[in-house]
């Protein structure tokens, strides 16, 4: 459940040369509630911090998802996902994926050579390193977000548009679409909130009940804020809903 939350929060990314101005800074952390029906299953952190790669001063974000409560017993989770972007650009130096979910374990850091198109994966875990050919401007899961948050022309895209998606995850790279539904006020703990709504396309089976199960909303401000993300499930559904915000760039616009 938490990946499926950390994943649709991260889809949300497209290819694009120009870097528009940041809709977040250094000192930005938001919180998810995660419910899967009507149980509280966990929680959703992402943060943005400081650092330096290369003699170059980057933004360091942290993506971090653990469970709750009863939801420990039946299958512990705990993730972390941590990418390094260039400040001026918007592509990643480096990631970091550590992952445990119900024993299931992960331990790998990639190193992105941009001008040359490839990224190198160091898996701890097994003890291995490989070289992988990515697309121009490939993202890795974490900076894949944000680089969405400062697409250029994202307040033009009309409803039924698409963007396209490169990132890199699990050793390959994956084309995703994401489509623009409209826009639409949502009622929550905050307020009346604007919102863009999307559906990022996903491959329906096993996990998802069809392609367009998953409904991104993002706030309809400067700041580009994911404020909710409902996914309907092969078995049950799962919502998780914007809990708590610190040290955004732009103003938290509630309607009222």
């Amino acid at each position: 459940m938490k990946k499926i939350i950390l994943l649709s929060l991260l889809i949300l990314t497209t290819s694009f040369d120009s870097h528009a101005d940041d809709s977040y800074n250094v000192g930005e952390w938001f919180k998810f509630r995660i419910h899967y029906g009507f149980v509280n299953a966990g929680y959703a952190t992402l943060e943005v911090k400081d650092a330096t790669v290369n003699n170059t001063k980057v933004f360091h974000v942290v993506g971090k998802g653990y469970t709750t409560g009863l939801s420990r017993f039946f299958f512990k989770v705990a993730d972390t996902y941590e990418s390094y972007i260039d400040k001026n650009t918007g592509n990643p130096y480096q990631f970091v994926r550590k992952i445990d979910e119900g024993g299931y374990t992960k331990d790998q850091e990639g190193f992105f050579n941009q001008s040359a198109n490839e990224i190198k994966v160091k898996d701890y875990k097994r003890k291995t390193e490989k070289t992988f050919v990515v697309p121009k401007n490939t993202q890795d899961i974490l900076s894949a977000f944000y680089y969405l948050r400062n697409y250029p022309t994202i307040d033009t895209i009309k409803p039924g548009g698409y963007i396209a998606i490169d990132m890199f995850f699990d050793e390959e790279t994956t084309k995703f679409k994401l489509k623009f539904i409209g826009r639409e006020d949502i009622t929550t703990k905050f307020g009346l909130v604007s919102c863009m709504v999307f559906k990022p396309l996903v491959q329906s089976g096993r996990v998802f009940k069809e392609q367009e199960s998953l409904t991104v909303w993002v706030s309809d401000d400067e700041n580009r804020l994911p404020i909710r993300i409902k996914a309907d499930l092969a078995v049950g559904s799962l919502k998780a809903d914007l809990d708590a915000f610190k040290g955004l760039k732009g103003s938290f616009k509630i309607k009222r």
